[in-house]
């Protein structure tokens, strides 16, 4: 995506502390034209995480962006619960206004792919923040819709960095491995961000003051967000902003290195399900690996500021 062009993009999401963070970004850049919000259980459920996402859209007063919830859990295992780091709302117990409109009725999938079906091809990208089970499932029953998608923009996976959950697994593909695989392997436009990128990304407490400071709604409830992850995880002088790399890749991909690699997933049983592998056996997958960290938290804070 080109600075200064206007993308049409859906965000599948479960949020989420950092989700948020990064759906606020997203709405407050004219780069995005924002057709849609779909929703999948991850970092919490998915009534939860449904409502969370019309909470943040209300923080912005946009009643334009329809709500539509998506897989309950994983494709074949259960999924996590993640309370402790996002708290019981999800959102760190962050104050955000109520939903102004109720989520569309239905399931994402075919929301998914009847828009993809009435736009034209390649014209709408996907801004994928948590775990891909709802594109993975769509891919799978619906693909013809699925290759109509522009582009996948995906947080998930540690290829050389350990991992968050597991070992070497970071939660969203752990949370879902099978629909990963099945996402790597469908020959879409993808690029993966993963912790070997996000952790460089960092706020501080300093950040979060300053934020809180602007009085910007999205710029003050960004940083009481990042301020409750603080909260909810020990150690370090600073956080890493996982989510929001999705929509700085989008906005600016140059501030990110990116490289082609096979990646195999693990879809086992033990601590390391969702663990990535290079591996000839794997699905080619663009994945960002290095990240000009500074310049993309400017790029974050300019935005969410932004009167």
């Amino acid at each position: 995506m080109k600075q200064n062009s206007t993308r049409k993009v859906i965000i599948d999401t479960d949020p989420g502390i950092d989700d948020a963070v990064a759906i606020l970004l997203t709405l407050k850049s004219a780069e995005f034209d924002v057709i849609g919000i779909t929703t999948v259980a991850g970092n919490i459920g998915i009534a939860t995480t449904t409502r969370n996402a019309g909470r943040i859209l209300a923080l912005e007063g946009r009643i334009d962006v329809p709500v539509i919830a998506g897989a309950a859990g994983p494709l074949s295992r259960k999924g996590f619960d993640t309370a402790d780091i996002h708290g019981n709302d999800g959102l760190g117990g962050v104050a955000f206004p109520d939903p102004l409109a109720k989520p569309l009725a239905g399931d994402a999938v075919i929301w998914l792919r009847d828009t993809l079906e009435a736009a034209e091809a390649g014209a709408i990208d996907i801004l994928a923040l948590g775990p891909l089970t709802n594109i993975a499932r769509l891919v799978q029953e619906h693909p013809d819709a699925a290759r109509r998608i522009g582009r996948v923009i995906a947080m998930g996976g540690a290829v050389y960095e350990p991992g968050n959950i597991g070992p070497r697994a970071e939660f969203n593909i752990a949370a879902d491995p099978e629909a990963a695989e099945i996402v790597f392997a469908a020959g879409l436009d993808m690029t993966l961000i993963p912790l070997d990128v996000t952790r460089k990304v960092r706020a501080t407490r300093d950040d979060t003051a300053m934020l809180q400071q602007t009085g910007v709604p999205a710029a003050v409830a960004s940083g009481a967000l990042i301020d409750a992850y603080f909260q909810s995880t020990t150690g370090g002088e600073s956080r890493p902003l996982h989510d929001p790399c999705v929509m700085l890749l989008a906005l600016d991909e140059a501030l990110f290195g990116c490289e082609t690699l096979k990646l195999a997933v693990d879809t086992g049983t033990t601590g390391d399900a969702g663990a990535l592998t290079v591996s000839e056996d794997g699905a080619a997958v663009s994945v960002a690996l290095k990240v000009e960290s500074t310049t993309v938290l400017k790029l974050l804070y300019d935005r969410l500021t932004a009167e």
